[in-house]
Formats: C-alpha cells, sequence, structure tokens
C-alpha cells in the first residue's frame, strides 16, 4: 500500500517535519510493508520558510527585526532565483509576529505589533526581488497590518501606528501619511499573500471575534478590537482615495464600498489582518497551504498514493477554512484517494469533517489525562496514534 504522510506542524510542540516522522514510525510499526512518501506542509503560518526552502533551495538571508512586544528576534528572507530569471522572496510574518515569540503573561493583542513583518519585507525589497510572497498565520497580533506599514514609512516612526490595535480606534488621517506613496513606490512588485485562514479582516469569523481570545484578549477586548479595527480599514482605505481599490467584476458584492471589499476578502483577517494591510497595498491574496501544495507536487504525490494521511494539534472550525488538513483532503478527494486526519484533538463532528472529503478523524487525546500524557511526549503519543490508524487504514 502506498500512502503519503502529510502533516501540518502540531502547535508548538511538533514541526511538520517532525510530525511527518512520528506519523511514519507509528504506522510502520503496524505496516511495514507499505511504501510511505513523507511530504511535511505549512499553511502560510510557522514552518512555511522551511518548508519552501527545503523544496526549492535558494539562500537564506539573516535579520533583526522587532517583535509583536517590542524585542530583538532573528528572523530570515528567503531568495529564489527562478528560471525566468524573476527573482522571488520568501517570508514568514510569523518569524516576526509569531505566538510563539510571547510569553502566555505578555500575551495582548491590543498591544502587540506587527513592525517586524514590515522590516522584514524592507530585506525583501531590498534584494530587489520583483516578486515578494509572504507567508501569513499564527500571529500574537490583531492591528490589522498597521504596525508593518509604520515600519515601511507610514506616519510617525514611533506613531500611534506601532502600538497595537487597540489604539487604532484613535487613528487619523494624518497618521496615515505616506500611505498612498508606499502602495505607488509598489506597483513594480508583485506581492503575494499566502494565509494560513480564508476568514476576513472583521464579523463573526474575522480576526478579532474569531482568533484575539487565543492570543489573550478577552471578550470585551476582543469587541473594542473589533471597533478599532473597522475604524482603521476604513480611514486607510479613505487614504487612498476612491479609485485606489477597484470593484471584482465577477463578485456579488461589487457595489459594496472600497473599504467594505477590502476587509471581506478571504484571508483580508489572517494574521491579525495582516492580509488586509497587504492587500492595501495592492497584494494578491492565495491560499497557503494551496500555494505550498504546489511547491511541493503534493498533488502528483497523492495520485500515485493509495492513501493520504495528514494532521495538525488540533482539528477545529479553523482547519476547514484554509488550512493544510482542508487542502490535503480537497486534493486527495479529486484524485479519488482517501484522506485520514490524526490530530491532536478532534473538535468538529462528523459530518462537519466528512463534508471537507475527510473519510477518516482521529484524535491522539479524548481526555484530559490523554492530553496531559500528549504534551509531555507529543511524538510518542502521535506515533502511538498513527499505529492503531495503520490497523485500520493499511491492508
Amino acid at each position: 500500500m502506498r500512502v503519503v504522510i502529510a502533516p501540518d506542524c502540531f502547535g508548538g510542540t511538533l514541526t511538520a517535519t517532525e510530525a511527518a516522522a512520528a506519523l511514519r514510525d507509528g504506522w510502520f510499526r503496524a505496516a511495514p510493508q507499505d511504501v510511505v512518501d513523507l511530504c511535511p506542509l505549512a499553511d502560510g503560518g510557522p514552518g512555511f520558510l522551511d518548508t519552501v526552502h527545503a523544496s526549492l533551495g535558494g539562500t537564506l538571508l539573516a535579520a533583526t527585526v522587532r517583535s509583536p512586544v517590542h524585542d530583538d528576534v532573528p528572523a530570515a528572507v528567503l531568495v529564489v532565483d527562478g528560471p525566468d530569471a524573476v527573482r522571488t522572496a520568501y517570508l514568514e510574518s510569523a518569524q516576526a509576529a509569531g505566538l510563539a515569540l510571547v510569553a502566555p503573561e505578555r500575551r495582548d493583542p491590543t498591544v502587540t505589533t506587527t513592525y517586524g513583518v514590515g522590516q522584514l519585507l524592507r530585506v525583501a525589497l531590498d534584494t530587489g526581488a520583483r516578486r515578494i510572497v509572504v507567508g501569513l498565520g499564527g500571529s500574537a497580533t490583531n492591528d490589522a497590518g498597521a504596525g508593518m506599514l509604520a515600519a515601511l514609512g507610514v506616519g510617525a516612526p514611533d506613531g500611534i501606528l506601532t502600538r497595537g490595535g487597540g489604539t487604532l480606534g484613535l487613528v487619523a488621517p494624518t497618521d496615515l501619511t505616506g500611505l498612498a506613496e508606499l502602495r505607488a513606490s509598489l506597483s513594480g512588485v508583485e506581492l503575494v499573500v499566502a494565509t494560513d485562514v480564508d476568514v476576513p479582516l472583521l464579523g463573526l469569523h474575522g480576526a478579532s471575534a474569531g482568533f484575539a481570545p487565543q492570543k489573550g484578549a478577552t471578550p470585551e477586548q476582543a469587541q473594542e478590537l473589533e471597533r478599532a479595527l473597522g475604524h482603521f480599514a476604513h480611514a486607510a482605505v479613505a487614504g487612498l482615495g476612491p479609485d485606489a481599490v477597484r470593484p471584482d467584476l465577477l463578485a456579488s458584492s461589487r457595489t459594496a464600498s472600497p473599504a467594505a471589499r477590502l476587509t471581506g476578502l478571504p484571508g483580508a483577517g489572517a494574521a491579525g489582518g495582516l492580509g488586509f494591510a497587504l492587500a492595501l497595498l495592492g497584494a494578491r491574496i492565495v491560499s497557503g497551504s494551496g500555494l505550498v501544495a504546489d511547491v511541493v507536487g503534493l498533488g502528483a504525490r497523492i495520485a500515485a498514493a493509495d492513501l493520504v494521511v495528514t494532521g495538525e494539534g488540533r482539528l477545529d472550525w479553523q482547519s476547514l477554512h484554509g488550512k493544510v488538513v482542508a487542502a490535503v483532503a480537497h486534493a486527495a478527494l479529486a484524485a479519488g484517494v482517501p484522506t485520514v486526519v490524526i490530530a491532536g484533538q478532534v473538535e468538529v463532528g462528523r459530518r462537519e469533517w466528512a463534508g471537507a472529503g475527510i473519510a477518516g478523524a482521529y484524535a491522539v487525546a479524548d481526555t484530559p489525562e490523554q492530553l496531559v500524557a500528549s504534551l509531555a511526549d507529543p511524538a510518542g503519543t502521535l506515533s502511538d496514534r498513527a499505529r492503531r490508524v495503520a490497523r485500520t487504514w493499511s491492508h
């Protein structure tokens, strides 16, 4: 039997490469005769740069940037010179704005900033790249990319845009000085945003309501962030002028206001609204998991297999909105190959995951005791779960 093992990282415990190895080891314990193809994946969040680098090669440029809480942290930009002589730079926003960079007791998305992402973008621009791909996901921020814009020269160097999402309700036109000029300066660069989720900036599943709580926000703070980001979005779009955001003639919302069109874009809410700010600069938003799937040749590898095994730390509603699990299931469904998910925890019902084309979903931890054990030995418990799943699916 031919099996493709294509997981994402497991939320702060295992990288995608480590998770793939653990799944393989467990699978072989039950089905040593199977042929296994390891294909670690990413969705734009943590691990995005490593996955692209492993497949495309290129040169990694080291950088030091500002973390969400203003500490200096190491990061990198990957530069790849393509066969068409077009230089592409890849960067991972989580290296500058990731949740892993902020200790639990310091997590507060009303004050964390994406300033470091702007610094990384500046490094990418300085390479002369004509195409820049920004991976979004796993952020500690909820500032709609305001900090990133400040690092690129919008407003005062340490002005209100650098102080987190909680202050964005106070943004005035003077705080956005230079925004139109920045967008114009990037007109010769193809900006591509590879997002981990396809959610809008605002609303029940947007950046604030859907994701701010897991970054440390109280319900009251999440509501205030929603209001603040809405104010900022309208002010920023107004600052670009009425012709900056063109209507999509194929979209049902083409008659909506320019601000509504940008805030409603799938992926605008990714990484605390970084997707919105990059779209504001003219970027094209794509699925991060889909982009990585293309880079690693996932479709062809699945077509040659009998089964696909994927996984992540938690299978929940977010998983079905652009993350790796959904992309793998979609590709496997197109090839007529069943997909099995092995996740740390499974928090959606059979109807939801089956509707996404998943043939089976299995949790490493179903009880609090099992959760404690899985956190103590993530690779071992994942491997053991894979062994038991292989007994059911390998034949």
